[in-house]
């Protein structure tokens, strides 16, 4: 006899059989019942036997498949059921079963969904429960995805006219302490009980559950089946925690995939300089303590792509005075597509609010400490410089030189001096965010500027700026290059090698000098430059030397000449033009601060990244590591964890391999959206969806609309770049990216204006444009994709518009 009754191996149950088996052990309350492996056979007397030993009938036949009732395919209603079958017809209706294998609409299922053929199912066969009512529940909501929502479908009799679609059935949904129904088939409290049922399912196999159930004439609530609820394989649960990513602005220096150490790296910085910044604030230890969970999720790493997780952002920016207006600027600053949605806002503001009066306390503290911030913000500027050149004057013993150990003592020391201590950058950035939102507010309501533009001239070209030197020595290096015939040729040439191009430039003494002293001072400018694993000017110029050649080789270069800032409007009110006159003093001061502190960023990380290779050489040297470039596949904690002996595992080359691997697939995937939404574990859910705004930008096909930056009119062709790496602009082009950084501003030189995909009103590109007087848009949905080179555009730095005059692709078709 080949027939098996729960308490056997349960490898050959079936799905189904097996779910049974497991929920009989474990003391559920379900119908006695046996399996029929799909190689059975049996004598009659044998499946007499076994139904006696089921108990009364009628019976219920039904599949119970290897792949049936999955996490994956539920296969629900392909193979055959019978209900109320007589002992005297059991054994044809498993014959029944077993050929139903063969239906033609299980195997379009499985060819639909690239499964093999099946074979003959294994068969239960089950005692019938003759119900009063029946149905089915799921542990959670199988359309929204709320796991704290059970949904209970009832019938009158058996649930199988409820499971094919014939009747619809009495819905219940029981939430926690609520439930909602008519209520004629079954009471509140029968409900309830049966989404507890489907509850314990749900606990007992650690995943939503689908089940069957039923109630008999004497009240009692048995359970039929048990299998997961296939659909929410990949959903999330919308009650989970709500986190908005967005990376419209971090984009701009860590574009791309971002290596392990890298974003390691900067959330560690995050983390210590923004915590470190509300205690410059004044805001109270305690209150800094209670969002102590806030600082490390500033920053997350999506798949190989760095977000700012927002929420985690307007947290920090409620534990200061006046959230309300300060979020629309912080908005502005960060260049977010659109504000946090309102309800996760309020829930902030319900979280930092203690009491009123400990928030009056707060808020008063607070408030001094900004203005003593702001009172000696100069002077801590000049304070941090010394102590930031200090720390990075050239070490006793070169890097190269040092052991392990000593490099590992460096960075720290720099982390300690600098890295912890990061205080007068953060404190001018968010004063500068204040004063250009204050700015761009009085220019709209004491200066009368409706198109909201003003302030964006004001702050142009008013000098001081490091960022835009490099463009201006460029164009003097193509002068220089354009005295030597042959030179800007050489230096041009995708061919040439670079140490060719450089032995050509020793020649010219005075070119020469030029260029070392562009290295000395920029040298640690690169295309994301505050990715650890890009390589800086000094160990590849390649890029740096074909600008020059090719600026060289136009027969008009561009002009250094100045132009005065825009002068103030008059403003009748004296009370008022002194507030104006003070406020846009501290913008054009604070924004000029801000994009000079990023260069002195720049350096650090500069050394902290000489730091790191240097490490690297030495765990390849030792062996641990196949490649130097290896470390970057390792996160800071395990790189320092190997000479501080307080890592975890040994076998790095192992470790740095297979995320190696990984970060190729994401290097080769089309990445998640500049702005999305996620409920709960963000990497459990691999469906990034785009918000609503998003969406509807990509349905406008009739204008091209974003951020004016910088004024100014111009009329030209178009040149799209997404790596600038031997990229060469034709004269009156418009150079188009999806974001910038200060590696491309050996690009600027050359271009008649600049359209950015990514980016906001103070990020490097809009600050330097202005700078250099470089009519300007940044936060043009998908520019780079629905523009292509040669087409030919009108923009306006003032509005934000570009309108496409001419397409060479449209026009010759």
């Amino acid at each position: 006899m080949n027939l098996l009754f729960p308490g056997t191996s349960s490898s050959r149950f079936g799905g189904k059989g097996a779910a049974l088996a497991k929920l009989g052990e474990a003391g559920f309350d379900v119908p006695a019942w046996f399996a029929v492996p799909p190689e059975a056979t049996w004598e009659t007397g044998d499946l007499t036997n076994a139904l006696a030993q089921v108990g009364e009938g009628p019976f219920a036949v039904r599949s119970s498949a290897t792949m049936e009732d999955g996490a994956g395919h539920s296969f629900a209603g392909q193979f055959e059921t019978f209900l109320e079958v007589p002992a005297s017809e059991v054994e044809q209706r498993i014959r029944d079963v077993r050929d139903s294998s063969k239906r033609e609409a299980v195997l379009t299922y499985c060819r639909e969904r690239g499964l093999p053929l099946p074979e003959p199912p294994t068969v239960l066969v089950q005692r019938m429960i003759q119900p009063r009512c029946a149905g089915v529940a799921f542990s959670a909501d199988p359309v929204s995805g709320q796991r704290s929502v059970a949904v209970v479908s009832a019938v009158e009799g058996t649930g199988e006219k409820l499971v094919s679609g014939e009747v619809d059935g009495e819905d219940w949904r029981i939430g926690s302490g609520t439930a909602s129904s008519p209520g004629k088939l079954l009471s509140e409290s029968e409900a309830r009980g049966i989404a507890t049922l489907a509850k314990r399912c749900e606990k007992h196999f650690g995943r939503p559950q689908d089940i069957e159930w039923a109630i008999d004439r004497a009240g009692k609530l048995w359970l039929l089946q048990s299998r997961p609820i296939t659909t929410l394989a990949n959903q999330a649960d919308p009650d989970d925690t709500l986190r908005v990513w967005d990376n419209s602005n971090i984009a701009e220096s860590y574009g791309g995939v971002t290596t392990p150490l890298t974003f390691s790296f900067a959330r560690r910085i995050y983390e210590s300089v923004y915590r470190e910044f509300c205690r410059l604030m004044s805001v109270p230890a305690e209150r800094i303590e209670r969002s102590d969970d806030v600082f490390p999720q500033m920053l997350g790493l999506i798949r190989g792509r760095t977000y700012y997780n927002l929420a985690s952002w307007y947290r920090v920016l409620a534990l200061l005075p006046g959230f309300q207006l300060n979020r629309s600027f912080m908005e502005q600053m960060m260049g977010v597509k659109e504000p946090l949605p309102e309800s996760l806002v309020q829930k902030i503001i319900a979280e930092s609010t203690v009491s009123r009066s400990a928030d009056m306390r707060a808020l008063v503290g607070t408030c001094l400490g900004l203005l003593r911030q702001l009172r000696g913000l100069d002077k801590q500027i000049a304070s941090f410089q010394v102590r930031l050149d200090r720390a990075l004057a050239p070490p006793l013993v070169p890097l190269a030189q040092m052991s392990g150990e000593d490099l590992v003592s460096h960075y720290r020391d720099l982390e300690r001096k600098l890295l912890k201590r990061w205080d007068a950058p953060l404190v001018n950035d968010f004063f500068a965010m204040i004063f250009y939102g204050v700015l761009r507010s009085l220019c709209t309501k004491w200066a009368g500027d409706n198109s909201g533009t003003l302030q964006n001239d004001l702050l142009a070209d008013t000098g001081g700026i490091i960022s835009a030197e490099p463009p201006r020595r460029i164009i003097r290096m193509a002068k220089l290059a354009k005295e030597s015939p042959g030179l800007p040729a050489l230096l041009a040439s995708p061919e040439t090698p670079e140490k060719e191009k450089l032995a050509a430039l020793s020649r010219h003494p005075e070119l020469s000098k030029e260029f070392q002293r562009y290295l000395d001072e920029f040298g640690d400018r690169c295309l994301e430059e505050l990715k650890l694993e890009s390589p800086t000017v000094r160990d590849d110029a390649t890029t740096l030397l074909a600008s020059i050649g090719a600026l060289a080789l136009r027969q008009q270069l561009p002009e250094e000449s100045r132009t005065e800032p825009t002068k103030p409007p008059a403003i009748g009110n004296p009370l008022k033009s002194g507030i104006f006159s003070y406020v846009l003093r501290q913008a054009r001061e604070r924004v000029r601060s801000r994009e000079n502190l990023r260069f002195e960023r720049t350096r650090l990380f500069g050394r902290v990244r000489s730091i790191l290779r240097e490490l690297g050489k030495r765990l390849h040297a030792d062996g641990q590591l196949e490649s130097a470039d290896d470390i970057f596949y390792l996160e800071l904690g395990e790189v320092l964890a190997t000479w501080e002996a307080t890592g975890t595992i040994l076998k790095l080359g192992d470790l740095a391999a297979q995320r190696r691997a990984e970060f190729a697939i994401y290097q080769n995937e089309t990445p998640p959206p500049d702005r999305f939404e996620t409920h709960g574990p963000v990497h459990r859910y691999t469906v990034f969806e785009e918000t609503r705004k998003q969406e509807e930008a990509a349905g406008n096909t009739e204008g091209i609309k974003g951020i004016g930056a910088c004024p100014g009119k111009v009329t030209g062709r178009v040149r799209v770049v997404l790596d600038p790496r031997g990229a060469r602009l034709e004269p009156r082009e418009i150079l188009v990216a999806l974001q910038t950084d200060p590696g491309w501003v050996v690009l600027f030189p050359a271009a008649s204006g600049l359209l950015v995909e990514r980016g906001s009103l103070l990020s490097h590109s809009a600050i330097v444009s202005r700078e250099l007087r470089l009519p300007c848009i940044v936060s043009l949905p998908r520019i780079t994709t629905t523009l292509k080179t040669g087409d030919l555009v009108e923009m306006d730095g003032s509005t934000g518009s570009v309108r496409i005059l001419e397409s060479p692709a449209t026009s010759l078709s």
